[in-house]
């Protein structure tokens, strides 16, 4: 960072902005606040930069990219990093919003933070669709669930069949009770269910209609050919990595997922703990659904082979080398008496790295 720049570190709120403002050459900084409103950015940005130009570093989080877009617009420089990478000193117990500021304005300077790619909006929009789907999950595990202790209060328990199947559907739909209110309260938590999983049905055709769209066709198209992975997994891997490119190599992309391990090392003392979690949190768990799948017998059934033709040769060879690696790691693992679990998050974190190769084949424009 160079120590000749202004450098303006903003703790973004809902409501307003406070700004620590780094001047040229200088170890103190000039803390301000300001509604979080365009109009007074707008004043605030030309009355900092009427002496220069500067830098603008806040954390990603709720408020979103607006402000980095506005300022963008602007023609500032904006950054935007990210949060759980921002360095905290053990001794300090003192958080402030002025002080925030200020920090993000001094460890920019040192060339401390890191910086993370701001979506575009069409890439914004794109995830939001899917994430969106993930709320509606959420939706419908909880009508679920408030229709399944219903009934268990009142003694009406499915035991013949998988529940949520047809034959359960068909008992759910002729349970009747003798109180009327009784009844109300199970047709409103049907009614709740039923709109719930329309909501999903509409959402899944949306998805899929985009999945189709020229910009993520191939993608997703490509990373079907990998066991686990549909067409829902692969738009989800496509718009929440947004740019494959940025990342040189495939660790870097693993350490995207929160997959990677955790160490504590010092001197000859090696200690490694569990994964960081640190990272994209919609990719781990996508990942570790895929893993789920090469656990199974190592063959090509007839639905993933129509995912794989017409592929390029060079994303097949990918995706078959991933099959067979991961299926004998997964099982490598459990003859060692590694608990599932542990051996299928080792298996989506190698699942990652074919994700990242398969991405280095995509068209310039949908790898970015």
């Amino acid at each position: 960072m160079d120590q000749d720049s202004t450098v303006v570190g903003l703790d973004v709120h809902k409501e307003r902005i406070v700004a620590a403002v780094l001047r040229m050459n200088t170890d103190r900084g000039e803390r301000l606040t300001i509604a979080n409103h365009p109009a007074a950015v707008e004043g605030f940005v030309k009355r900092v930069t009427s002496r220069g130009a500067a830098i603008f570093v806040y954390e990603a989080g709720p408020c979103g990219y607006e402000l980095h877009r506005q300022l963008m617009a602007m023609g500032q420089k904006a950054i935007v990093v990210a949060p759980t990478l921002t360095p905290v000193r053990p001794g300090d117990r003192v958080k402030t919003d002025r002080r925030d500021a200020e920090k993000l304005a001094r460890l920019y300077r040192a060339g401390e933070l890191t910086a993370i790619r701001v979506p575009t909006r069409e890439e914004e929009a794109a995830r939001d669709l899917v994430r969106l789907r993930e709320d509606i999950l959420e939706d419908r595990l909880r009508a679920r669930h408030r229709l399944g202790k219903f009934l268990l209060r009142h003694g009406r328990v499915y035991r013949e069949t998988k529940a949520w199947g047809v034959a359960h559907r068909a008992w759910l739909r002729v349970q009747r009770f003798e109180w009327a209110s009784l009844q109300q309260t199970f047709d409103a938590y049907m009614r709740t269910l039923e709109d719930v999983e329309a909501r999903l049905e509409a959402v899944d055709q949306q998805i899929v209609d985009l999945a189709g769209q020229d910009r993520y066709r191939i993608p997703v198209r490509s990373l079907r050919c990998l066991k686990g992975v549909d067409t829902l997994g692969a738009l989800t891997l496509v718009v929440e990595t947004q740019d494959f490119r940025r990342f040189g190599q495939a660790p870097s992309y693993m350490g995207l997922t929160g997959l990677v391990s955790a160490e504590r090392s010092s001197g000859e003392r090696v200690r490694r703990g569990g994964i960081t979690k640190t990272g994209n949190a919609h990719l781990r768990r996508i990942l570790v659904e895929a893993a789920w799948a090469y656990r199974q017998r190592n063959i090509v059934g007839p639905a993933l082979a129509a995912r794989r033709k017409g592929c390029p040769p060079e994303v097949l060879r990918i995706a078959c080398k991933a099959q067979d690696r991961l299926h004998r790691k997964f099982w490598r693992l459990m003859s060692r008496n590694k608990p599932a679990q542990v051996a299928v998050v080792a298996v989506a974190r190698e699942l990652a790295g074919f994700v990242w190769a398969i991405a280095q084949h995509f068209p310039e424009k949908a790898a970015a």
